[in-house]
């Protein structure tokens, strides 16, 4: 997929605004009216899509710093067009859970829930990144109802699958070791009593 640089972006918009607008002063409106139109459609489109897919690129490869940096860039993440706004507010929350900041992660992570993100993947990612946070922190009831929608979600990619799988486990051992605990007490307590 094509990607503008976002600082050449930018510089595009100041060019042809700016000369668009010098060339209608020297030469009149019809001369700079293509230069004018095309700035006002890359605005425009800043203004839409955001720095989201230039952030996503360099959260992939791990570059957490220059990625928030550049979602920063962002003017204002209200007015990204819906699904843009689902994914930046997806990777201020992958980044604050790389920090270990949970309650940021929660936070963001709720939102791009709120909007509803595009494909199932994303959604059983997000669902599951927020079970995560909610096993972290202990709320177990809450962990499954998330977990539960992540897997009713129709995941598509192996790694995701793979995660939910070992989330699963992970979920059905601790009803396991909660179980054999709860049994271990019980006999304990009869035992204290004969005492």
């Amino acid at each position: 997929m094509f990607t503008l640089n976002i600082y050449l972006k930018f510089a595009l918009i100041g060019l042809l605004l700016l000369g668009g607008t010098a060339l209608a002063f020297a030469y009149g409106f019809w001369y700079a009216f293509p230069f004018l139109l095309i700035g006002v459609l890359v605005l425009v489109s800043y203004f839409l899509l955001g720095t989201v897919q230039s952030a996503a690129q360099l959260v992939q490869t791990g570059q957490l710093d220059e990625a928030e940096k550049r979602l920063g860039l962002t003017f204002k993440p209200n007015w990204l067009y819906r699904t843009n706004r689902a994914f930046y507010y997806l990777m201020k929350g992958t980044i604050a859970m790389q920090r270990k900041d949970n309650n940021a992660a929660e936070e963001w992570l709720n939102k791009a829930q709120e909007i509803e993100l595009p494909t199932d993947n994303e959604k059983a990612m997000v669902a599951l990144q927020l079970a995560n946070i909610q096993a972290t922190k202990g709320n177990w009831n809450s962990a499954k109802n998330h977990f539960r929608k992540a897997k009713a979600c129709k995941v598509t990619e192996p790694q995701l699958k793979e995660q939910i799988k070992m989330f699963e486990k992970a979920l059905t051992n601790r009803g396991q070791m909660k179980h054999a605990r709860t049994m271990r007490g019980g006999k304990g307590g009869g035992r204290m009593k004969r005492i």
